[in-house]
């Protein structure tokens, strides 16, 4: 059938595990596999994809092999398939706009160092990247809070006829205008903003929903989470934090009875803690009222390894798009929206958009 071919732009963290996670299920058959969501989509296994095309800021990564650009500071992630083969792939100088917050300077030294001496991309050049590397899926991973950089790639992918997976709180999928474009050249997208695996919104939704089947008023809820990685560095900057707040408090508003009064919902990140690297450690409250209106309250830790954690998924919505390419079918993919983001156009509970997405992956169901 051949490979997937994906153009990654921001070759963090998330890439960094995406990319060993291709290359470490190569050695896996379906019985022995742990942490997929799915083996096989559409006739496509999880090795099946191949980068083709890389964009990044950072000197330590433009112009290297992507395979090695994955290893180099400041990603800090847990290496569990370090015997990475050459590509032939070269990671290409992309287009700074506000892809690099202003305080992300001042951690110069340990964080980033700006490619100054390459040119950027400009939007012509992305495109013939794009075409001349036959890339069919383009996979967004910048920073939090990247809006005009956003924008810019998924114009990009619109003119160079390529699908998007919008991995990050910048509403393209969920933004009619946006939405309307993708629909209107027939290309696919997914998005926004990658739900993990098994992360702190996935939960939170999970419970949030559990209260509201067994009869418990919720009344208040928090999720503070901490990290160690760039992309809570990047979050200091409160200013790029409106996007991610609303994704992940209407992801939670969206499954429960009631919506709750905004000062009754908190959910964020909270800080960065350096030591911590890729490890996410989040702590959830609720308060709720049982049967004859006693109070009750739930308090939860979960720590897991942040990029990993998305890895999977981002496989899965990849060969979505793909089978979606290869149906003919354009626009926003509802159904792994729902399933795999947390600021789908539509909120579906969880139990009914995982249903959606298999019958969207046996054909059952057009988008």
């Amino acid at each position: 059938m051949g490979n997937i071919r994906i153009a990654v732009v921001g070759i963090g963290n998330c890439a960094s595990s995406l990319l060993q996670g291709i290359e470490y299920y190569k050695d896996k058959q379906e019985e022995e596999q742990i942490g997929l969501l799915h083996w096989d989509i559409g006739g496509y296994k999880p090795f099946a994809i191949e980068v083709v095309a890389a964009f990044d800021i950072d000197k330590r990564k433009v112009g290297k092999e992507v395979n090695e650009a994955i290893f180099e500071r400041p990603n800090c992630t847990t290496v569990f398939c370090g015997n990475m083969p050459k590509t032939g792939v070269t990671v290409s100088m992309g287009k700074i706009l506000d892809g690099l917050s202003e305080h992300m300077r001042e951690y110069e030294e340990d964080y980033i160092f700006l490619a100054s001496d390459v040119p950027e991309s400009s939007a012509e050049e992305v495109m013939r990247i794009l075409k001349e590397s036959g890339a069919e899926i383009m996979v967004n991973y910048l920073p939090v809070g990247s809006e005009e950089a956003t924008r810019f790639y998924a114009q990009c992918a619109l003119d160079a006829g390529v699908a998007f997976v919008n991995n990050i709180p910048v509403f393209i999928a969920s933004t009619p205008a946006w939405a309307s474009k993708f629909e209107e050249k027939g290309i696919p997208i997914i998005g926004d903003d990658i739900k993990a695996q098994l992360g702190a919104t996935i939960t939170h939704r999970t419970l949030t929903d559990l209260f509201k089947k067994r009869g418990v008023k919720l009344e208040r809820t928090y999720q503070l989470n901490t990290g160690g990685n760039t992309d809570f560095l990047n979050m200091l900057n409160r200013n790029r934090l409106k996007s991610k707040k609303e994704s992940k408090t209407e992801a939670v508003q969206a499954v429960a009875a009631t919506r709750l009064d905004k000062r009754d919902i908190h959910i964020g990140p909270s800080d960065y803690v350096p030591w911590q690297n890729d490890q996410k450690v989040c702590f959830v409250r609720m308060e709720g009222k049982l049967f004859g209106d006693i109070p009750m309250n739930l308090e939860l830790r979960l720590s897991v390894e942040d990029s990993p954690n998305s890895a999977g998924v981002a496989i899965d919505s990849i060969r979505c798009c793909k089978i979606a390419l290869e149906r003919g079918i354009g626009g926003i993919l509802q159904s792994p929206s729902a399933y795999f983001c947390k600021h789908p156009p539509r909120q579906f509970p969880d139990d009914e958009a995982y249903r959606m997405t298999e019958e969207f992956i046996e054909g059952k169901r057009k988008n």
